[in-house]
């Protein structure tokens, strides 16, 4: 929750001079995974990738999102804020059903600039760094960021980027 406006990660200036608050609804501990590949041989073209959102089978991170946009309006209705509360700007007031509610979300669907878990640490044949940070069968490589994560953390990842980079740099001293 925010005590200002703010859309389109605060691209919206206009809206940013206007009173208000606003609120956000996250599904921190997704079920749905995305990819991340080569696009070609060459280096310089960008990864594709693919956020595959809301690709769960049993539809548990479209139901965390509903859940959590009504849980909002139930805090946003409540005593303590309802006479500041007069109408969404999204979803909006009129959508009521699941449907209608999820359909709108889908909308303004974002990362909230966490993803993890692209080149996960581990033992499983999934995992493409090992408990030294080694990244398996190349040699004097390590990955130091948040991309070493296994899953999403159900807070920032900053402080525990920063972790991960202390604990390589010792481990670096160390070898």
């Amino acid at each position: 929750m925010l005590p200002l406006l703010f859309d389109d990660n605060g691209r919206d200036l206009k809206l940013l001079t206007q009173h208000g608050f606003s609120c956000h609804v996250c599904v921190l501990r997704p079920e749905s995974t995305g990819s991340v590949s080569l696009r070609s041989a060459n280096y310089q073209d960008s990864p594709e990738i693919d956020f595959n959102l809301f690709s769960d089978e049993a539809g548990k991170d479209k139901e965390v999102m509903i859940n959590g946009m009504r849980q909002l309006r139930k805090i946003l209705t409540a005593p303590a804020l309802a006479e500041h509360y007069d109408n969404e700007m999204h979803p909006g007031n009129a959508f009521e059903t699941d449907e209608q509610i999820f359909a709108k979300t889908k909308e303004k669907l974002g990362t909230v600039f966490h993803p993890v878990g692209t080149c996960k640490m581990g033992n499983d044949d999934m995992a493409v760094v090992d408990s030294q940070l080694k990244v398996r069968g190349i040699a004097n490589l390590r990955v130091v960021d948040a991309s070493i994560m296994p899953t999403l953390i159900s807070g920032n990842t900053n402080a525990p980027t920063m972790a991960i980079a202390e604990k390589a740099a010792d481990l670096i001293l160390t070898s």
